[in-house]
């Protein structure tokens, strides 16, 4: 835990900001985001709640900004991943497939990334005031923009369609993450009752084959 003394200069507070985004981020790579509280925020960085609350609204807007972090850094890293993993001189079904191997691959180790986005819209987008959630949707638009971009770009079969199959990647994202992390209770059942097992998703594959169905649908639709 940081002891901070008052913070009585921008840099200061600056300093005092960062903390608070590390502290969760390092909070989120022990813990699934409904685990997170400001309490224990605020007992890990040094200071009391309501100065926590100096420096962010809410809960739900740390955990934007870290979520807009995380995803800006995934899009950084997208191109090379992509340009290495797919064959442009490939069928278009064939570079379809490899979009999606690649995508999913690359959320593998990307955990904090996930579990934010499969919180986004039914908790995240909560609780902040107009100011904040204009500022994460517009990073998230951009965010969109440059996956949209690139899969355009291996992709040119898409037109037009680039930006709707992105979002509904993102979405599929979030919704895979959640439906890949059964509770315990759940996990017991599967064990009991082997019949269930055809439930237990395993989050890489089932997020590539629902990304390449979808990319193959648009790319149909696009050229119907």
């Amino acid at each position: 835990m940081t002891n901070f003394q008052r913070a009585r200069s921008e840099e200061q507070r600056a300093v005092r900001r960062q903390a608070i985004l590390d502290t969760t981020a390092a909070m989120l790579e022990e813990m699934p985001v409904g685990e997170v509280s400001l309490n224990e925020l605020s007992r890990r960085v040094g200071l009391a709640k309501s100065n926590v609350l100096r420096y962010f609204e809410s809960r739900e807007a740390i955990l934007l900004e870290l979520l807009d972090r995380a995803w800006q850094q995934w899009v950084a890293d997208l191109p090379a991943l992509v340009h290495a993993g797919v064959d442009q001189g490939a069928p278009v079904s064939r570079r379809a497939e490899q979009f999606a191997a690649v995508i999913a691959a690359s959320l593998a180790g990307r955990q904090v990334l996930c579990d934010l986005l499969s919180a986004q819209a039914g908790v995240l987008e909560h609780n902040v005031s107009l100011q904040v959630a204009a500022r994460y949707k517009r990073a998230a638009v951009a965010n969109v923009a440059d996956i949209a971009a690139l899969a355009h770009q291996h992709l040119p079969e898409l037109g037009a369609s680039a930006p709707q199959l992105t979002a509904a990647m993102i979405m599929a994202v979030g919704a895979v993450w959640t439906h890949a992390r059964p509770s315990p209770a759940m996990l017991s059942a599967y064990e009991a009752d082997p019949s269930l097992t055809a439930f237990k998703l395993d989050f890489v594959t089932t997020l590539q084959e629902m990304l390449a169905t979808l990319t193959a649908g648009t790319i149909a639709r696009e050229s119907a």
